[in-house]
C-alpha cells in the first residue's frame, strides 16, 4: 500500500487550510513530500504554478515554504535566540571565505538577523527568554520555538504539523491567535495538520481528509463533519 495515493487538492493564497485523518493516512507523509524531505515515486507539486516536485528540503524553503514539525527538532543546548538564527535565510557566513574574514557585510547581516528574531519573539511573546537554552523551557514554549525559526525564513506557506499537541487549553489559544495573525498581517497561507477538531473547525474555512492515503473528502467544516466516507473513517462503519 502506498503511503499516500493519488492525493490531489488546492491550498488558495491567504487561506487556513486543515489536513486531517486518523493516525496513519498520510498527513505526516504528504508534508515531507511537499518540502522534499521525501521524493516522490510519481505525481507532481506546484508552488506558485512553478514545479517543486523532488527539490531539496532548502530548495523548497528557499521558494517559500517553510514547517514546523511534530516531533521537535530543536537545538537544545542553544539559546531560543540562536535556534531562530539557525532559520535566517541566504546567510553570509555560509560562504566559507566569508566566515574566515568576518566581514563588514556579515557583521551587518547579524545584527539585522538578531534584530529580526527579537522582533518574531516578542510577536510570539518570549522577548523574555531570548538568552533561555531551550532545554529549560517547557513543551508549549518549544513549540513556539520551532514556529519562530519557520517564520525566520519570511515563508509565503507555512506548513504547521500538530501545533497544538501537547499543549493546555490557554497556550491552545494563543496559538490560534498567532496564526490567525499570521495571516492577517503578514499575509501567510497555512496548511495545518492537527488532530484535535476543535482546533481544526474552530480555525480552518477549508479542509481535507485523508485516509490510508487517498483524499476521501474536502468541504467547510461543516460538510466535512457530516460527511459519511469522514464518519466512517474515523468511527468505522
Amino acid at each position: 500500500m502506498r503511503a499516500v495515493d493519488s492525493c490531489s487538492f488546492d491550498v488558495p493564497q491567504g487561506a487556513i487550510l486543515g489536513l486531517i485523518g486518523p493516525n496513519g493516512s498520510g498527513k505526516t507523509t504528504t508534508f515531507n513530500v511537499i518540502t522534499g524531505m521525501l521524493k516522490p515515486s510519481g505525481g507532481q507539486i506546484l508552488f506558485d504554478g512553478v514545479p517543486i516536485t523532488g527539490m531539496e528540503p532548502y530548495q523548497v524553503a528557499l521558494k517559500g515554504i517553510s514547517r514546523t514539525f511534530q516531533v521537535l527538532r530543536l537545538f537544545p543546548d542553544l539559546s531560543v535566540t540562536e535556534n531562530l538564527l539557525v532559520g535566517y535565510r541566504n546567510q553570509s557566513g555560509e560562504n566559507l571565505l566569508n566566515a574566515l574574514l568576518h566581514t563588514s557585510r556579515m557583521r551587518a547581516e547579524r545584527m539585522a538577523a538578531e534584530k529580526k528574531a527579537m522582533d518574531l519573539l516578542d510577536f510570539l511573546g518570549l522577548a523574555d527568554l531570548c538568552d533561555e537554552y531551550v532545554r529549560n523551557l517547557g513543551h508549549a514554549q518549544q513549540k513556539l520555538v520551532d514556529l519562530g525559526r519557520a517564520l525566520m525564513m519570511d515563508p509565503q506557506m507555512l506548513l504547521l504539523d500538530e501545533p497544538t499537541a501537547g499543549i493546555n487549553p490557554t497556550f491552545i489559544n494563543r496559538i490560534l491567535e498567532l496564526i490567525r495573525d499570521l495571516r492577517e498581517t503578514r499575509g501567510v497561507t497555512v496548511l495545518l495538520v492537527e488532530h484535535d477538531m476543535r482546533v481544526i473547525m474552530n480555525l480552518c474555512e477549508w479542509i481535507v481528509v485523508l485516509d490510508h492515503g487517498r483524499k476521501i473528502a474536502e468541504g467547510t467544516p461543516e460538510q466535512v463533519s457530516k460527511a459519511p466516507q469522514v464518519i466512517e473513517a474515523y468511527l468505522g462503519a
